[in-house]
């Protein structure tokens, strides 16, 4: 049986949220409907992104995050940033022959740029 994956944001603004994670993924707005919006990948692969609307605000580390890979992740970062991310670590963390970077998105969740050792341009399988 085949499998896809969908990933699940809860924020509170869907505008800024979808903004900040189509050009983040490089992926597209595929609208919304009462507290949803669907972002989908613009290259027809990768899982599917939901926004999902909730009153509440973010509290304490979330507890999955998203990795984008990257052969720059210092480049990737400062895009990023522009885009409207935040940078929690001065220097990149490296660790088990990996080096990342931390962020948060414009609503304080948190991911990495991630350059792997083994390949400087994909994720590992």
């Amino acid at each position: 049986m085949e499998r896809t994956i969908g990933i699940t944001i809860d924020c509170n603004d869907l505008d800024d949220m979808a903004r900040f994670w189509c050009d983040a993924l490089g992926y597209d707005d595929g609208g919304s409907q009462a507290q949803y919006r669907w972002l989908h990948p613009s290259q027809g692969t990768g899982p599917s992104i939901i926004l999902q609307q909730v009153p509440e605000a973010r509290s304490g580390k979330n507890r999955l995050h998203l990795d984008i890979y990257a052969a720059d992740i210092e480049g990737e970062a400062v895009r990023l940033i522009g885009a409207g991310a935040h940078r929690i670590d001065a220097a990149p963390i490296v660790e088990v022959e990996n080096t990342w970077i931390r962020l948060r998105d414009p609503e304080g969740n948190e991911f990495c740029v991630v350059q792997t050792a083994a390949s400087e341009q994909s994720a590992p399988s």
